[in-house]
């Protein structure tokens, strides 16, 4: 199934994942065929288990395309219309981002990747970075490094701060998972290249809304310019 606007055209397609699992993805491409930044975007979308979705990375993939960036965006296994189950510390969708990836590599002409990632979907993005050859780069839409998130999502952690790629992390300075002490705390020591970029009083939640989008279009394409 395909859409097209006036600046990007979007098809729906489906993703083999590991254990037989089936994933729903839509992929979103400039109506120019010249991808002048030469990277494509794949965007894990927030925690399934509270409805996180595809739908909610829509407006950053085509604010994206609208800009000359394919992106695609895709259920994980047990979220919308893609088969399985989910898991309680998003170990098991570490395997559909890393799925995803390969199939991008093998579907487009691109060899480069950039892995978004919003909230806990940061998290099990952060943990294919390295997993990934294509990946040149990743960033982290709040990603929830405090303490009582860490509970579920600590095991991701170790990864993404270890990765030697370069790294955006952007976070509302009012996010009620991590405070802006904590994120800087936990990128002290990290390996790489690590950039942040604060969104002053915006909390976790409206950082995801629609009202945001364009923002993180716009800190998403900076940093691929850098890459």
């Amino acid at each position: 199934m395909a859409e097209q606007s006036g600046t990007h055209s979007r098809t729906t397609c489906t993703i083999e994942s590991t254990d037989g699992v089936t994933l729903d993805a839509r992929v979103y491409r400039p109506i120019s065929e010249n991808n002048s930044t030469n990277v494509v975007a794949v965007l894990v979308h927030p925690y399934s288990v509270l409805g996180g979705c595809q739908g909610l990375m829509r407006g950053i993939a085509r604010g994206l395309s609208n800009r000359g960036v394919i992106a695609v965006t895709f259920d994980t296994r047990g979220a919308g219309k893609s088969s399985g189950r989910a898991s309680l510390t998003g170990s098991a969708e570490i395997n559909d981002v890393i799925s995803v990836c390969k199939w991008v590599d093998t579907n487009f002409s691109t060899n480069r990747i950039i892995l978004v990632g919003s909230s806990a979907g940061a998290a099990i993005a952060g943990s294919a970075v390295d997993r990934v050859e294509q990946v040149v780069g990743y960033v982290s839409l709040g990603y929830p490094f405090g303490f009582t998130a860490s509970i579920l999502f600590g095991r991701h952690q170790k990864a993404v701060l270890q990765s030697p790629k370069p790294k955006l992390f952007v976070m509302g300075t009012k996010d009620g998972f991590t405070s802006v002490k904590q994120l800087e705390n936990k990128l002290k020591d990290a390996a790489g290249h690590n950039t942040t970029h604060l969104i002053e009083g915006a909390s976790h939640f409206q950082m995801e809304g629609p009202a945001f989008d364009a923002d993180m279009v716009n800190l998403i394409l900076e940093f691929i310019t850098t890459l």
